[in-house]
């Protein structure tokens, strides 16, 4: 049999994604986290552009982990998403951010005062978690970060001009609607709701990784709702306090 490689992983993921296949899980077992990173980097490199990065954490004080998003996987408001693809359908609410310059590979560390001058807009996001793995929750936590922490798209709402205090998550109200139900109505329910700080790590880690952040990159920032799953036909609404709403339709 050839050879496992981050490279051989990477393609059966982007076949994965094109078909609507499954791989194996297997197949995908990295080692630690840089080897899951590797494999992000190379399915990056098939994909095309980055257009944005997830970036969370479970809790506070646990080190975060995150993922490039491929620039053709970020839908607009009233995105209709069918097709062999969206078997998942899991739904986040999320805080993302634009930033508005870039962010280069350097020996000083970023700090989140960097981050609060780099943002330029604040934005509602959802985002759409879909696997290319056969068996998702067995596969394990190493292989999901390697397929790009589930990521299947990023639907973004209107950007706002940023301001400080949307670094603070830790009274996010937020509604999210699978047609006319409200499924789940949360105030500051973020796990890790200090952004500022979850920014400055990603900044960071992708310095140390060689990929620089770029201006117009939106980064979300992790869910304020919780995962919860649509059902084919469904139509999502999301609203989040100061921010527009918007929606997404399967």
């Amino acid at each position: 049999m050839p050879a496992v490689t981050p490279d051989s992983v990477a393609h059966a993921l982007c076949l994965a994604r094109r078909d609507g296949r499954r791989v194996p899980s297997a197949l995908l077992q990295p080692a630690d986290r840089g080897e899951a990173y590797a494999i992000q980097d190379a399915t990056l490199a098939a994909l095309g552009p980055i257009g944005g990065w997830k970036v969370g954490a479970r809790g506070l004080g646990e080190e975060p982990t995150c993922a490039p998003l491929p620039a053709e996987g970020l839908l607009p408001d009233g995105a209709l998403l069918k097709g062999p693809a969206w078997r998942l359908r899991g739904i986040e609410v999320e805080v993302g951010f634009q930033l508005g310059i870039d962010l280069p590979a350097r020996a000083a560390p970023y700090t989140r005062e960097d981050l609060a001058w780099a943002v330029e807009s604040v934005l509602p996001v959802i985002e759409v978690v879909e696997t290319r793995l056969a068996d998702w929750l067995g596969a394990g936590s190493q292989a999901q970060l390697a397929d790009l922490l589930s990521h299947g798209a990023l639907v973004l709402g209107r950007c706002q001009p940023f301001e400080p205090v949307w670094f603070d998550l830790r009274q996010l109200e937020a509604e999210l609607r699978f047609d006319a139900q409200i499924v789940a109505h949360t105030v500051g329910e973020h796990p890790s709701p200090d952004a500022g700080s979850l920014l400055a790590w990603l900044a960071n880690h992708c310095s140390a990784r060689g990929v620089a952040l770029k201006a117009g990159q939106v980064i979300t920032s992790g869910s304020c709702t919780g995962l919860l799953f649509a059902s084919a036909g469904t139509a999502v609404s999301v609203e989040i306090r100061g921010l527009a709403p918007l929606s997404v339709f399967f």
